[in-house]
């Protein structure tokens, strides 16, 4: 079956990489597709590039203002006709064999497997992998499967991992329709474990195919080891918490995550993993005080993560067993996620 895939292309002032995200596409083996460009009220010229260049080969939607990944998407989503979303960050370029890979996979996919990861590898470091999937520590953070590895073709093997990375990654739109779109108070970071763990939780599972490969930048847009970043991160893990993890296993999250301060507060001092190479650009007391916003602002949103908990039981399939097998099957160590980069 010869599926239409609509590639949607989320851009925010990425004048000086967007192009190249584009011309990938468009050299893509697979044919059957259309290209929407999302733009998130740039104001660097990279719409008038777009326009200019590419006028007659894709759609561009101009949202005005800076919407965020998830309202973003949901954006190019709602206005999609393909029987599948493949979504690429404007700082990625895709290898041309890349959607056929994916789409040769969902040809061959279970009937309730509703989303495909790339092998994502880094632009500047190609043996380097960024993300081969994804894995969940017990507090709601999550980190790339085989991060910072070097690419020795360990993760070669077609599988089941937890759920893929937004910057590349392929949903079913049956399944997108059933349990909605991106949670738009997610903003970004975070936005792609919360509706990988909502497909989850709906019985849907999702494939890692390692012949689709996309090369990535990382984190241009707000910057590798950020304030906002570090801010969001932590913020939206809380929310992810809340919204999706047994009761049994929130009350335990304090433990785990005074476990992964230990090692990220190590970290700090050493000039180790993403807390080592934050305080490197700013101080550790920027870093603490980032932390402080970041549980305020999870705070005043807990009602509504709880408002949408219970929502979630409209279309949720699986049970706290489930869940724990999970983190049993795609978890990761507190050392691994606060010390690696």
């Amino acid at each position: 079956m010869d599926f239409f895939v609509s590639v949607i292309i989320l851009n925010y002032n990425g004048k000086g990489y967007v192009e190249e995200c584009i011309d990938s596409v468009l050299l893509q083996t697979y044919r059957n597709r259309e290209i929407i460009i999302v733009d998130n009220g740039s104001q660097d010229g990279s719409v008038a590039l777009i326009k200019e260049k590419y006028h007659d080969k894709l759609n561009i939607i101009e949202n005005g203002n800076n919407l965020g990944f998830s309202l973003g998407n949901n954006i190019g989503i709602s206005s999609a006709r393909g029987d599948y979303i493949a979504l690429l960050n404007n700082d990625a370029v895709a290898d041309m064999n890349w959607l056929n890979a994916l789409v040769d996979s969902a040809r061959r996919s279970e009937e309730n497997t509703g989303m495909w990861a790339s092998k994502i590898l880094f632009y500047d470091k190609r043996n380097i992998i960024d993300t081969a999937g994804h894995l969940m520590y017990p507090d709601g953070l999550n980190r790339g499967r085989g991060k910072g590895e070097v690419d020795t073709g360990q993760y070669d093997k077609e599988e089941e991992v937890f759920f893929p990375s937004g910057c590349a990654a392929l949903y079913s739109k049956i399944m997108l329709d059933k349990i909605n779109l991106f949670d738009p108070d997610f903003f970004a970071y975070g936005d792609d474990t919360d509706i990988g763990l909502k497909a989850r939780i709906a019985g849907w599972k999702c494939t890692y195919v390692p012949t689709a490969v996309v090369y990535h930048k990382s984190s241009l847009t707000a910057g590798k080891y950020s304030p906002l970043k570090a801010y969001l991160v932590e913020r939206n893990r809380v929310w992810i918490l809340i919204k999706y993890f047994p009761l049994k296993l929130i009350i335990m999250s304090p433990f785990y995550t005074l476990k992964r301060f230990f090692y990220q507060a190590y970290g700090a001092f050493t000039g180790k993993g993403a807390a080592g190479r934050f305080t490197e650009q700013y101080s550790r007391w920027k870093l603490m005080s980032i932390l402080v916003k970041s549980y305020f602002s999870a705070l005043k949103g807990l009602l509504t993560m709880v408002k949408k908990r219970v929502d979630l039981k409209k279309i949720k399939e699986t049970d706290r067993d489930d869940f724990t097998l999970w983190l049993k099957k795609f978890g990761i160590s507190a050392r691994d996620i606060a010390l690696k980069d």
